[in-house]
C-alpha cells in the first residue's frame, strides 16, 4: 500500500472514530467546553459531524485527490509545512491539516491557545495508530525550519505573518465573514437556513453570515421570529455579555434596531458585525448587487435564494443554510490550498 493510501486510511478511520461513543472522545469534547466556554457541546458536536460526513468519507477523499494527478504516492520526506490554526470555531483549521498531511508533507503544527484540547488529543490518537504520524505531523510553538506556511489569523496577525514568512512560499489569511441576499420572496424554510448561516457557532466563523441585503420595503416582521431557532442564545454567558453590551451602544447612540431578544438587527454599511449583530443594507438592484459582492476580498461566502447559487471568481455564492458545511473542494478564501501545496 502506498503511503497516500496509508494516510487516506488512518483519515477514513479517524472519521469511523468521530462517530463512536468512545468514552475518551466524550470526555475530551467536554473537556473541551471548559477549556473555552465558546465550544458548547452542540456546535462541537455538529463541527466534528461536518469533518466526517463532508472531508472523511473514503469515497468524497479519493474523488477530490483525483483532481490532483501531481500528488505523489510516496512522503517526500524533505519538506515541511508550518501551520498556523485558527481558534475561532471548533477544529476549524481541520480543513488545512488535512491538505498538508495527505500532500504527503511534513507538518509542523502552531495550535491557537483556543483550541489545543481538541487537537491534542486527535495528534495522539492518530499517533497510537499510526507510528509514523508522529514523525510526520508535530505540535511546535516555534514554527523554524519549514518550507512553506500557511497561517490563519486576524488582519494585524496577517501582517506579521506576512513579513515572517514573505521569504517562503505562503498562504496568509485574514479576516473575513460572510453576507446574505435576500428579494423579499424566501419561504419560511429559507430564512429559518438563513438563521442558521448567522447563528451558528456563535456567529464567530468567517462564514456566518453577518449582514443582510434586502429589498426596498422589506418585511422584517416574516424575518426577525426565525432566529427564534437560537433563543437558547441567550442562556449563553459570554454571549449575552456581547448583546447585552452592544444594545446599551445603540441606546447611548440612539441607533434604530430591531430584535427578538438575541440577535440585534442594525443599518449598517460594513460587512462586519459585531457579536449578536446583524447589519442590513436597502438595495435597488440584485444583479449588479452580486457582482459587486463577488469582488469584495472581505467576503467568504454569499448567501442567496438556490436559483443564484454558483460559483465564479472563487467566491462561493451558495443557497441558505450551506456555509457551515464546506466540501472538500471549497476552498477558504477561493485558494486552492492542495495546488498549493504541490507545487511547492
Amino acid at each position: 500500500m502506498s503511503v497516500l493510501a496509508e494516510r487516506i486510511a488512518l483519515m477514513v478511520r479517524l472519521g469511523q472514530y468521530f462517530s463512536s461513543n468512545d468514552e475518551n472522545w466524550q470526555y475530551v469534547k467536554d473537556n473541551a467546553e471548559r477549556m473555552n466556554g465558546w465550544f458548547t457541546q452542540p456546535f462541537i458536536e455538529l463541527a466534528v459531524q461536518n469533518i466526517t460526513t463532508q472531508f472523511l468519507e473514503e469515497d468524497k477523499l479519493k474523488a477530490w485527490l483525483a483532481q490532483y494527478p501531481e500528488l505523489p504516492d510516496e512522503s517526500s520526506g524533505t519538506r515541511t509545512v508550518g501551520l498556523v490554526m485558527a481558534g475561532n470555531i471548533p477544529l476549524v483549521g481541520f480543513h488545512d491539516f488535512l491538505c498538508c498531511y495527505l500532500s504527503g508533507n511534513n507538518v509542523k503544527v502552531k495550535l491557537s491557545s483556543k483550541d489545543t484540547v481538541l487537537w491534542e488529543y486527535i495528534f495522539k490518537i492518530l499517533s497510537s495508530w499510526d507510528e509514523d504520524f508522529a514523525k510526520t505531523v508535530t505540535v511546535s510553538d516555534m514554527l523554524k525550519d519549514c518550507d512553506a506556511y500557511i497561517a490563519t489569523g486576524s488582519n494585524n496577525s496577517a501582517r506579521y505573518f506576512e513579513q515572517y514568512f514573505k521569504r517562503f512560499p505562503h498562504i496568509i489569511r485574514r479576516n473575513r465573514t460572510s453576507v446574505a441576499v435576500l428579494d423579499g420572496t424566501e419561504t419560511v424554510s429559507e430564512l429559518e437556513a438563513l438563521a442558521d448561516d448567522v447563528c451558528l457557532y456563535y456567529g464567530l466563523g468567517c462564514r456566518n453570515v453577518t449582514k443582510i441585503f434586502v429589498p426596498e420595503n422589506y418585511d422584517f416582521e416574516t424575518l426577525i421570529p426565525v432566529f427564534n431557532k437560537y433563543k437558547d442564545h441567550t442562556n449563553h454567558n459570554k454571549y449575552m455579555n456581547n448583546y447585552d453590551f452592544q444594545l446599551a451602544i445603540f441606546l447611548l447612540n440612539k441607533v434604530q434596531y430591531m430584535t427578538n431578544g438575541s440577535v440585534l438587527l442594525v443599518p449598517g454599511e460594513g460587512p462586519f458585525a459585531a457579536i449578536s449583530v446583524l447589519h442590513y443594507e436597502v438595495y435597488k438592484d440584485k444583479a449588479a448587487l452580486l457582482k459587486n459582492l463577488v469582488s469584495n476580498d472581505d467576503l467568504q461566502c454569499i448567501t442567496t435564494k438556490q436559483e443564484d447559487a454558483m460559483k465564479f471568481s472563487g467566491k462561493a455564492i451558495q443557497g441558505f443554510g450551506d456555509n457551515q458545511q464546506p466540501a472538500l473542494a471549497d476552498y477558504a478564501d477561493g485558494v486552492d490550498t492542495m495546488e498549493f501545496l504541490t507545487s511547492l
